[in-house]
């Protein structure tokens, strides 16, 4: 795919860059983190301003972690507004390239294939880049950074590593360069798509960098990592066949819903477990929502300072449903038969899998099809009134309980301050 072009712009520091144009300021010559003050000393910052950095602070550093001599503006994590922000620059990038032809990576970076459009704008990549950097920069004062690659792979790796080194903030990579440039850099975390566990098992093999891998003998790759050797071997070598146009055609072959939560505190056995029938209730009312049901949950635990190695559990129920009573009794089960009893638990993860739509529902011989459809109309009702009240408007009477989470996370957005 050598014939295609692609950028991946990023905003820089985005969640601090937004509070420092907010408030008129230079992120690169402020010191601002983003960081909630009322979670303590151990509040992960969520963003800090490039001037921090330049001080060798590192990014999602926690507020203790901060040198005592350095001050700082502390702002309030605000996710709605960050939101507000990128899909104001979202609209700039449409302003000159076809949604088909964006891949929005995350809130603040997204993969355009501008092949298409080097002829119409007679501009090269890296000009097409400048561009969108300066509208973005005039429109909302935030700086952005770009790699330019021959295939999405190579653009976020030029993005990620190359950049941060280039005056103007981009960076540049085909097949060619990429070999002379990258093979050799370490750590090889750096890379995206390798981390510290892939790292770990490509170092048993004697592998330390990209060379390493593409040097290494196929047949050994796919024994030890599978069908995901080959992502390794295409990347080593500078590879990416994927395009945007394969992202936006792909369906999964099967789907899934999840719910995590990290604790602020410890909880005891019985606090668990009625934060996790807390996630329960939300998340069928989400597969209410995308009118689906499942056959299968899952149950995973974290405790506290790693005391005892994680929990987790997957149980298949009796046939497809979306009924939260057989949904939260199998969940409860689970809980009861894998959860340590005696450690302090922070981090609760559950899933439903194997998802299908809702016509796949089947009663059995212990099925009331009556009291389930008016439990199926019940949810139906609640969604209603949350969707147009807000999440805390109805809530189960366990909300209520000591302990209980689910009315103060309501208010968050992706588990912060959602204003």
């Amino acid at each position: 795919m050598a014939d295609r072009m692609y950028i991946c712009i990023d905003l820089k520091s985005f969640y601090a860059s937004v509070e420092c144009a907010d408030r008129r300021l230079d992120p690169f010559k402020v010191n601002l983190v983003v960081a909630d003050e009322k979670r303590g000393a151990g509040a992960i910052c969520l963003a800090i301003t490039p001037a921090m950095k330049a001080l060798g602070i590192r990014n999602r550093c926690r507020l203790f972690e901060i040198p005592s001599g350095v001050k700082y503006i502390t702002a309030m994590p605000r996710m709605k507004r960050y939101m507000e922000a990128s899909a104001e620059i979202y609209s700039i990038y449409l302003r000159y390239f076809s949604e088909e032809d964006i891949h929005v990576y995350s809130i603040d970076e997204c993969f355009i294939d501008v092949t298409s459009y080097l002829s119409f704008y007679k501009k090269t990549p890296k000009e097409l880049a400048v561009m969108l950097m300066q509208a973005v920069q005039e429109q909302t004062h935030i700086c952005a950074t770009a790699g330019v690659g021959t295939n999405m792979f190579l653009a976020k790796v030029a993005l990620d590593i190359t950049a941060k080194h280039a005056p103007d903030h981009i960076g540049v990579l085909d097949e060619d360069s990429f070999r002379r440039t990258m093979w050799d850099h370490t750590p090889i975390t750096d890379i995206w798509g390798i981390g510290k566990g892939t790292a770990a098992r490509l170092e048993r093999l004697g592998a330390y960098t990209l060379h390493d891998v593409a040097i290494l003998d196929e047949k050994v790759l796919y024994k030890t990592f599978g069908i995901n050797a080959q992502y390794l071997i295409d990347h080593a070598n500078g590879r990416e066949p994927c395009t945007i146009a394969d992202i936006r055609s792909y369906t999964a072959r099967t789907q899934s819903l999840s719910h995590g939560q990290i604790l602020f505190s410890d909880y005891d056995y019985h606090g668990a477990l009625l934060v996790m029938k807390e996630m329960v209730d939300k998340l069928v009312l989400d597969l209410v929502a995308k009118k689906k049901v499942t056959n299968c949950v899952s149950l995973y635990v974290r405790y506290s300072r790693d005391i005892e190695k994680p929990t987790g559990t997957t149980k298949k129920l009796t046939a497809y449903t979306s009924s939260y009573s057989k949904i939260a009794d199998a969940f409860e089960r689970c809980y009861r038969s894998a959860v340590l009893d005696y450690a302090p638990i922070r981090a609760i993860n559950i899933a439903l899998g194997d998802l299908a739509d809702e016509e796949c529902a089947v009663t059995d011989l212990f099925t009331d099809p009556a009291a389930e459809e008016r439990e199926h109309r019940m949810q139906e009702a609640i969604l209603a009134i949350k969707n147009r009240y807000g999440k805390n408007a109805v809530l189960r009477a366990m909300s209520y309980q000591p302990g209980a989470t689910a009315r103060s996370r309501n208010k968050l957005i992706g588990g912060h301050n959602g204003e």
